[in-house]
């Protein structure tokens, strides 16, 4: 707010100056200070501001709050208990429950498969993120089917920004690998599995074993 209205000041002084009238600058003031507003509305992300310098994080999120109306929930930046690891985004939903693993990558090195299960991103053999991917989900799958009396399978994969993904969903290595502008499509495309009360429960169960990186929620 402070910076906003210090903008909004400096705007409408150097308007002013410039055209010697200072209702105009003042107009423009007040102008900077709504487009200010508008812009700083629209960066906003539920993503802690820790985490908010990954792009590809936030393009995810966008998909992502666009299922809250058909009954999916997401957690975001959720660390593995006991390691490094971290799962992007993990959702809840009516077909399951999804993590998902947002990634930026040189858009100028192309993605491609070998033999269906090796994954390169140029001369970059991309086994070991797929293989922590996978760790993770099966992980989260373990904490929180024991906290909920049942077994849950978390459905792991990879939303790649920048190069192309010459294919539509191709699971490599036990990972989904897609494109990133497909990863509301990948969650919605599968059957309904869960019903609202399931959805709710395993959301609470799943923010309370997968706590917010840092201690943030």
């Amino acid at each position: 707010m402070r910076n906003r209205a210090l903008l909004a000041i400096l705007v409408g002084v150097v308007v002013g100056i410039l055209v010697g009238d200072w209702r105009v600058g003042v107009t423009a003031g007040v102008i900077a200070a709504i487009l200010d507003t508008v812009y700083r509305a629209r960066s906003n992300s539920t993503v802690p501001a820790w985490r908010r310098s990954s792009i590809a994080e936030r393009r995810t999120e966008a998909q992502l709050r666009k299922l809250e109306r058909n009954g999916y929930r997401t957690l975001h930046a959720r660390a593995i208990p006991d390691s490094e690891a971290q799962i992007d985004h993990l959702v809840v939903g009516p077909t399951g429950v999804y993590a998902v693993d947002s990634e930026k990558w040189d858009k100028r090195l192309p993605v491609r498969v070998q033999m269906g299960k090796k994954l390169f991103h140029g001369p970059f053999d991309m086994k070991p993120r797929l293989t922590e991917a996978k760790w993770e989900a099966s992980r989260a799958s373990e904490l929180i089917s024991e906290a909920y009396g049942k077994e849950i399978s978390v459905v792991p994969s990879l939303a790649i920004y920048g190069p192309p993904v010459p294919w539509k969903i191709m699971t490599i290595r036990g990972v989904d690998v897609y494109e990133g502008a497909r990863a509301r499509k990948w969650i919605t495309k599968r059957e309904r599995a869960l019903t609202k009360a399931e959805i709710d429960r395993l959301h609470d169960i799943a923010s309370r074993v997968l706590p917010a990186r840092y201690g943030e929620d």
